[in-house]
């Protein structure tokens, strides 16, 4: 099936609690990064799909959303590639995105390059590959460098996204503004906030 919604906000925007709120919307399945680590051999796939080829199909069967890395990092072919799909943009604070992403990704991707364990040391020469190297040019501690690419990500989006398949969305706000923009009825539960700093080191590692 192909895809609906495509996320184009980086990880740390708010992307797990947005993969479930998808999925209770009835966007199901939600891909995102977690996918990876419940299916190692994808860590290949997108390791091709940065040396050019498009995997899509494979990557994305039985899925009808992606949010996260790594599918953010091919969103412009993504759009190509699925011309119906919504382009959704996650938003958050530079500031405060910066610190939680390196509390978190940064942290585990520095940690990660010491990983014994065969699927996760593939994950994370993947991630380096897409995220250390191809978005943030290869150095997480310097935040000019981080924080330039983060913002140009964005302009991006407004320059090449047209509007009409643009939805930008801060979590803070909860189903409403969400519903709104899909056409769909507000679920009856709480918007889900999930992913804590303790909760994305164990997802990460796999436990």
């Amino acid at each position: 099936m192909p895809l609906d919604i495509i996320g184009v906000g980086y990880g740390r925007t708010g992307t797990l609690s947005l993969k479930q709120a998808l999925e209770t919307m009835g966007y199901a399945d939600c891909y995102h990064m977690s996918e990876v680590v419940a299916h190692p051999e994808h860590s290949a796939l997108w390791i091709n799909a940065w040396k050019g080829e498009d995997p899509w199909e494979v990557i994305f069967h039985g899925y009808r959303a992606t949010v996260d890395w790594p599918s953010v990092a091919f969103w412009p072919r993504l759009m190509n590639y699925y011309p119906d799909a919504k382009l959704l943009l996650t938003t958050r604070d530079a500031e405060s995105w910066y610190r939680s992403a390196s509390n978190t990704i940064f942290k585990a991707m520095k940690e990660g390059m010491l990983a014994d364990e065969p699927a996760r040391r593939e994950r994370i020469e993947m991630a380096k590959d897409i995220i250390v190297d191809g978005t943030f040019g290869g150095d997480l501690d310097d935040k000019t460098t981080v924080l330039a690419a983060y913002q140009q990500n964005i302009d991006r989006i407004y320059e090449e996204v047209p509007r009409e398949r643009l939805i930008v969305f801060d979590s803070a706000e909860g189903w409403e503004p969400l519903c709104k923009a899909l056409g769909v009825p507000i679920p009856k539960v709480p918007y889900p906030r999930v992913n804590t700093t303790e909760e994305f080191e164990q997802r990460w590692r796999g436990g």
